[in-house]
């Protein structure tokens, strides 16, 4: 099982990264202001992750689907990437970008088995 690493960003708020069982960071969250915060958006994650669908915004005509969700589509630089957005349509965690349609695909999948990881805060 993977984990949600908790940590205190330059800016002084908080963020996560939710990390697979192998360290590799799977999603990142927002900057949140205060820990509290931080830790609703990585139970929203939790929440939200192992029932969403994928919308593939890749594909033209695609269907658009109902909250919460995974977007899938192509970033500026050609690259894939994903974004999980809560029942209320806030973007709770986001993705890296993937060279290949598969590795986000497999991305993806890896975000709803790590959902329901313990969370590490990281005091420094």
């Amino acid at each position: 099982m993977g984990k949600y690493v908790v940590k205190k960003t330059a800016s002084g708020g908080y963020m996560f990264n939710l990390k697979a069982n192998n360290g590799e960071i799977i999603a990142t969250s927002e900057d949140y202001t205060t820990l509290d915060n931080c830790l609703q958006g990585c139970e929203a994650v939790r929440s939200a992750a192992p029932q969403a669908e994928v919308e593939d915004q890749t594909v033209e005509g695609a269907p658009v689907l109902k909250h919460p969700k995974f977007e899938m589509y192509v970033d500026k630089a050609g690259e894939f990437r994903f974004r999980l957005k809560a029942r209320n349509g806030q973007i709770i965690a986001a993705s890296e970008g993937y060279v290949r349609k598969a590795s986000c695909e497999n991305g993806i999948d890896s975000v709803k088995r790590n959902a329901d990881s313990e969370v590490e805060v990281i005091q420094d």
